[in-house]
């Protein structure tokens, strides 16, 4: 994994003169002590409630993690758990009944990390499946899967990598997550929208506490979100790469900018308990470890010569949305001095391009890249939160990689709530040649049950022909990548508001190996057996129901 990229050349620093680094959040009283604790009874119930996962891979190895929960609703956000340090043990094996273990070790649980662990697992052979489990006493852990990333100098016969994105679990069931995890990829990419900051009730799945705006309230949450049994089964599932969108912390913000201008003061601290939140709960590397409102996330990751992985941070850097964001007419948009992921990024990305000897070089990140205007007049009317809200930022991105002479070009994206497809153009108002592809991925449930369209096909389709197909049935995108050909499936589940239903593969794109633009090969609309039928609704419901979604994020 190439951690090499500079850091912000201006770290922020909290209003008020909080300190970064050593854990200062208000209400948090954190003081980090790795020390075993004499008061460290093991207790009685089990403390993995929450699942484990792994993340980061390397050819030598990955990261592997739990957190310890007795209570997981507990509303201090410290999971039920006594004030106290944890030694737990920890193995690695090459099967699943673990009776060749290869790795093993001990590491401690502090409070003042909410209890969760982090261990950089090393000494791994490369392109291989292992699978780990975390020990407490008599309490063992669920075993996970995970898989070490191939040699750099191999190139491997098939990748199999899935991307999802935006769970909001008053919504409905994570049931695509339990799909997807029965599917046993590789490599999961998550684009964000992790968990959802607003409070609220659901179907039958209320949030726990209010917004979230402190750091007990975050790790309340997670935990939440984390005794799910799907997403506790897609995290065992495989090893993730994982980046952040807005809700993770609030709808919309920009870099030091919330979305309601009266929180402006109290915003960062707000920041800096959700970043170390985050990391409390993600399989991070300890590149990541935040320091007061600041979090290293954007990262490369290798895939040997078949793939390279450039996860972005669209969020921590950006210049603020223009014309008061939403849905514009924007001259803003095109002002050069703006950048969606910032400029120290933009010139780490596009020199990732340069330096990309991959088959494919695939951009993970956050908010949809190619252009989606919603007025078939001269006027040019988008969403100032996506990049088309940043013009100048995207055209150089995508020079970037054309100059670069790049292979493959993929963008992966979440946010929209929404499964759609799309090719990529230097000059959207005058497309010619298609220089790249961008999947975007639905959500797991944000939006609840959505809809299908019988033709695959948006209303702006008709005069954005970059637009290939799209449907709001939720779910995520599962893709085969060899050195030939990318295959991407959109896998749908019909209903989100009830648990179990079945996924199916709403249709299914290929890109060729030095062909830009995307191929058709399924088109296989939602069945209309009497219990999954819906009335198609109008293109004046979709547009808005696309608008809105976007602009509230479903809270």
């Amino acid at each position: 994994m190439d951690t090499t990229h500079q850091l912000p050349s201006r770290r922020t620093l909290i209003r008020g003169g909080l300190a970064t680094g050593t854990v200062a959040l208000a209400g948090a009283g954190l003081v980090v002590d790795s020390r075993p604790s004499a008061a460290a009874v093991i207790p009685a119930a089990d403390p993995f409630t929450l699942g484990v996962a792994s993340g980061d891979p390397e050819p030598d190895g990955f990261v592997i993690w739990t957190r310890l929960a007795l209570d997981p609703l507990a509303a201090d956000g410290l999971g039920g758990m006594p004030s106290a340090t944890y030694q737990l043990n920890w193995q690695v094996a090459s099967d699943d009944r673990f009776a060749d273990v290869v790795k093993a070790g001990s590491v401690a649980a502090q409070p003042g990390w909410a209890h969760s662990v982090h261990v950089e697992v090393g000494g791994l052979r490369p392109g291989r499946e292992y699978f780990y489990r975390f020990r407490l006493g008599k309490h063992l852990s669920p075993a996970g899967r995970a898989v070490t990333a191939p040699s750099a100098t191999e190139m491997p016969s098939a990748l199999a990598m899935a991307f999802v994105s935006c769970s909001n679990l008053p919504a409905g069931y994570f049931t695509a997550y339990g799909r997807l995890a029965e599917e046993r990829p590789d490599l999961i990419l998550h684009l964000g929208d992790y968990q959802y900051e607003g409070g609220g009730n659901g179907v039958g799945r209320n949030h726990a506490g209010p917004e979230t705006k402190t750091l007990a309230g975050y790790r309340q949450r997670y935990a939440q979100y984390k005794s799910d049994p799907d997403l506790q089964a897609a995290h065992a599932a495989a090893p993730w790469l994982a980046v952040w969108d807005d809700h993770e912390v609030d709808n919309n913000y920009a870099g030091d900018i919330p979305e309601k201008v009266a929180e402006t003061p109290t915003f960062l601290p707000r920041r800096a308990a959700a970043y170390r939140a985050y990391y409390e709960n993600m399989p991070l590397r300890r590149s990541s470890e935040p320091d007061g409102p600041n979090l290293d996330l954007y990262r490369r990751v290798r895939w040997g010569r078949l793939a390279n992985f450039h996860m972005l941070d669209t969020r921590q850097y950006r210049s603020d949305q223009a014309c008061g964001d939403g849905y514009k007419d924007c001259p803003a948009a095109d002002d050069p001095t703006r950048s969606l992921p910032g400029m120290e990024q933009e010139r780490w990305l596009l020199d990732g391009f340069r330096a990309s000897t991959a088959r494919w070089d695939l951009l993970g990140q956050q908010v949809f890249f190619g252009q989606r205007d919603n007025n078939p007049t001269a006027a040019t009317t988008v969403s100032m939160d996506a990049w088309d809200g940043y013009r100048a930022s995207r055209q150089r991105v995508t020079q970037g990689w054309v100059d670069a002479g790049v292979r493959n070009p993929v963008v992966l994206t979440g946010d929209v709530h929404a499964h759609w497809a799309s090719d990529l153009c230097l000059d959207y108002s005058a497309p010619g040649e298609v220089v790249g592809s961008e999947l975007i991925t639905s959500s797991i449930t944000s939006g609840g049950n959505g809809y299908d369209s019988p033709t695959g096909q948006h209303p702006w389709a008709a005069w954005n022909p970059n637009l290939r197909f799209w449907t709001n049935l939720r779910g995520y995108v599962s893709t085969t990548i060899t050195a030939s050909e990318l295959t991407a499936r959109f896998r749908c589940v019909p209903v989100v508001t009830t648990p179990g239903a079945e996924a199916f593969t709403r249709a299914e794109f290929v890109i060729d190996d030095r062909v830009r633009g995307l191929r058709q090969t399924v088109d296989n609309p939602l069945p209309t057996t009497p219990s999954l039928r819906r009335s198609t609704p109008t293109d004046e419901q979709i547009v808005a129901d696309t608008i809105r979604e976007e602009a509230h994020g479903s809270d």
